[in-house]
């Protein structure tokens, strides 16, 4: 994972409850076993719409997606949080979360951000016209027009983001002391 320390661009105001994975990706989408690719596939049904965020190019690229309650409902896809990130999506501001939905943004390297509702409304109604930087240092979400949100985050979830460590990396970390875990355990075992 890249790691994680402070986010600033565009954010794609997405101002919805209850956005679920169907709609971030849909289901026909799901048969790929690999994480690129998906970003041209999300939010395909809002995509419809010729007045969409998603298509419009003063958003394009943009690092941060903004959004109200519930965010990640529905079913527990991973292949949501990999065609955000193949999106570009750095970080999801919202007002609440799926707990999978957080789960998998956090393994994939996506800062899962809860701020109040009056907060979020604040940065989407920024978003059109400023900047938005989300420091995970400082767990702030700042605007252009000089909005500051203090947030708070799980620990450990944010000093792996920090240092750009999933899970796996952090097993990794060990390897020396498993192998020798193993090499004991399979004398153990003879």
């Amino acid at each position: 994972m890249t790691p994680f320390s402070t986010v600033t661009g565009r954010a794609y105001p997405l101002p919805l409850d209850n956005v679920d994975t169907d709609l971030i990706i849909r289901a026909e989408h799901l048969k790929t076993v690999t994480r690129s690719g998906l970003g041209r596939f999300a939010f395909q049904a809002l995509r419809a719409d010729t007045a969409n965020v998603f298509d419009d190019p003063g958003f394009a690229g943009a690092p941060i997606l903004l959004a109200l309650a519930n965010f990640g409902c529905g079913s527990s896809r991973e292949h949501a949080a990999w065609a955000l990130t193949d999106l570009g999506i750095r970080a999801v501001v919202a007002v609440s979360f799926s707990d999978i939905f957080a789960s998998n943004a956090f393994k994939n390297g996506i800062a899962a951000i809860t701020l109040a509702p009056q907060a979020v409304v604040a940065l989407i109604d920024a978003a059109g016209d400023h900047a938005i930087t989300v420091d995970l240092e400082q767990q702030l979400v700042r605007s252009g027009n000089g909005h500051s949100f203090p947030f708070a985050m799980d620990p450990f979830r944010r000093e792996c983001l920090l240092a750009g460590q999933d899970e796996i990396a952090l097993t990794l970390k060990s390897e020396a002391a498993i192998s020798a875990f193993e090499v004991v355990r399979k004398d153990w075992a003879a």
